[in-house]
């Protein structure tokens, strides 16, 4: 009986072990996978390239920016964002070289289906923006679905 006990906990034991591996394996997959999302729909799509076909892939439809103004609150809805980066990127002025923005994850948070993303932007080597995004899990995959942010002078 004894030696049964000793099979059964060394059994439990593996499992413990192999269900902590599995979830870290997840977590730093789904880091990557959120980490990547934010790279190509917000980094790249919104800004660097103004990729309007990626952002629209990466963010719900419902998504907003969210600030303040006074003590109301106030938002800018991803068609509005989707369109006037279109039109930005279709414009004669526009230069790729004049649009490059370096970034900085320094947070990534994930919690089963809900993450958060603090993105620093800078522009020649100055802090610019910080951004929080917000990102849930859908049957379909990780989704932007919404944004506040701090501009610093």
């Amino acid at each position: 009986m004894k030696k049964l006990y000793i099979l059964l906990g060394a059994a439990a034991l593996l499992v413990g072990f192999t269900t902590i591996y599995l979830t870290e394996k997840n977590s730093d997959f789904e880091i990557k996978e959120v980490e990547a999302l934010v790279l190509k729909s917000y980094v790249k799509g919104a800004f660097n390239d103004m990729n309007y076909e990626d952002m629209a892939a990466g963010f719900h439809e419902d998504f907003a920016i969210f600030r303040a103004e006074g003590e109301n609150l106030v938002r800018y809805e991803i068609a509005d964002w989707v369109e006037n980066t279109k039109k930005k990127k279709e414009s004669a002025d526009w230069k790729l070289e004049d649009n490059i923005w370096e970034h900085k994850f320094p947070v990534i948070d994930i919690t089963e289906t809900s993450a958060v993303v603090k993105v620093e932007l800078y522009r020649n080597d100055k802090h610019i923006f910080t951004d929080y995004l917000s990102l849930l899990k859908f049957d379909s995959g990780w989704k932007i679905v919404g944004k506040v942010y701090t501009r610093h002078n």
